[in-house]
């Protein structure tokens, strides 16, 4: 690199050093102290062009593009009030310190994974790890082993690969094992063996494992809370820096997203049996989409109240359940709301579906799925099934969790018809589907 493109900068506050200036003359203005270092700064923000200015707290610190899971992504404006706000809220309901280590298996580019696992542990003193691979179970397990950490941020999809294909398998090997796992008792004794080895590969020294970005599976759930498992739910939206209502694994609710965040302000509008859309107003909401006034205008009642687009209940100690997206809503026969995330987690307590999407197509619901291959393989191609047998195998399998699915679904939810999804369903790089490319 020549002279004249090189490029020095203080590492005492990242200013850059105008090329022209000498090492003795720098050396001479830093021990003198700060006063003149900042004339040095503003000649070089005058060579540069550029206004020295403090920065507010309603300034624009960042344009997040949403994921688009609709096919339409957003670029929301998160102001420095919205994201340390909602840094210093998290800490209200889930402390952390110095001695905390975190392992990055999120993209750091959305907020879930910039506020929480990022600018959290930052204001703390916490120490974050970054993989310098793509976070699979041969990359992560070994560098949790050496890290042991102490908290884990994640989706929902992770920890629910993980019991279906390493876990669950476990306990339907053997016809006698799969008999007992039905029976409470003995599925509780059995979860708690199983979590503890999964709490050891872990690096054995978790105390917080987070899960926000979608709705976690209720059979998974269900084997955290009786393995004891260090888990908490959260639940927020870009758009909200982005956590809402959260808590620490001590005081989590069975299918709830933890409480909302003692400085927030949550509502819910319209509300029919209790559901309705969720509503948010506190200094954590965005300041709008970006060159888009039409769309902003659309997000946020007229008494300023961000529209999240999520339906849920409140209920006491304002602990929030999440029941869907409102875009998803089905309307039944007879007016009827029928909730698609709903269906899908029912769906997905079969051992062998791994993911599903529910839809209507024409007046009727429409279950695609994607099956547990790895499961599948297991247990038929050991004995030689040929390809037209397992063809059956499959074809029976989905009928199979359609009825198994409609025995706990009222009349007017019930799955019509089942589509084998073959190929795994497309995602964000936040790990949750791309629905529209599959129900339009």
């Amino acid at each position: 690199m020549s002279k004249s493109n090189r490029l020095r900068i203080l590492i005492d506050d990242f200013s850059i050093i105008p090329a022209e200036t000498t090492n003795d003359k720098l050396s001479n203005i830093i021990s003198s102290g700060s006063k003149e270092f900042a004339k040095l700064k503003e000649s070089a923000l005058k060579a540069a062009g550029l206004v020295s200015q403090e920065v507010q707290e309603d300034d624009v610190a960042a344009i997040i593009y949403t994921s688009g899971t609709t096919g339409s992504s957003k670029g929301v404006m998160l102001t420095h009030r919205n994201l340390v706000f909602n840094t210093q809220d998290t800490l209200k309901i889930q402390k952390l310190d110095e001695h905390d280590k975190l392992i990055s298996v999120l993209p750091l580019p959305h907020t879930y994974e910039c506020t929480i696992g990022f600018l959290l542990p930052f204001s703390c003193g916490a120490a974050v790890f970054y993989l310098d691979k793509p976070p699979t179970a041969r990359v992560l397990l070994p560098a949790m082993n050496k890290i042991h950490p102490t908290m884990i941020l994640t989706v929902p999809l992770i920890i629910e690969k993980i019991f279906k294909t390493k876990i669950q398998p476990t306990f339907t090997q053997s016809p006698f094992l799969h008999g007992i796992y039905k029976m409470p008792l003995f599925r509780r004794i059995l979860h708690r063996v199983a979590g503890k080895k999964l709490y050891h590969s872990f690096g054995g020294k978790l105390h917080f494992f987070g899960i926000g970005g979608a709705l976690l599976a209720s059979d998974v759930e269900r084997f955290l809370r009786d393995a004891k498992f260090p888990y908490a739910v959260g639940y927020g939206l870009t758009e909200t820096s982005p956590l809402i209502a959260g808590c620490s694994p001590e005081v989590t609710k069975f299918r709830s997203t933890g409480t909302v965040l003692p400085g927030l302000e949550v509502k819910i509008a319209d509300s029919k049996k209790n559901i309705g859309e969720i509503l948010v107003k506190g200094a954590s909401v965005m300041k709008g989409y970006y060159r888009d006034q039409q769309r902003t205008d659309e997000v946020f009642t007229k008494d300023g109240w961000f529209r999240t687009g999520d339906l849920g209940i409140l209920k006491k100690d304002r602990y929030l359940f999440i029941k869907g997206r409102l875009k998803n809503i089905i309307v039944g026969p007879s007016g009827e709301n029928i909730y698609p995330e709903e269906i899908e987690a029912i769906i997905v307590e079969n051992e062998y579906a791994l993911e599903a999407v529910v839809y209507s197509q024409e007046n009727r619901i429409v279950a695609r799925i994607h099956l547990n291959y790895e499961l599948l393989d297991e247990h038929y191609r050991t004995t030689k099934t040929d390809d037209a047998q397992m063809e059956k195998i499959i074809t029976d399998l989905l009928e199979e969790i359609r009825q198994e699915a409609n025995l706990r679904l009222s009349q007017f939810s019930r799955i019509n018809k089942v589509i084998e999804q073959i190929e795994p369903f497309e995602k964000t790089p936040t790990k949750k589907i791309k629905r529209y490319l599959y129900t339009n």
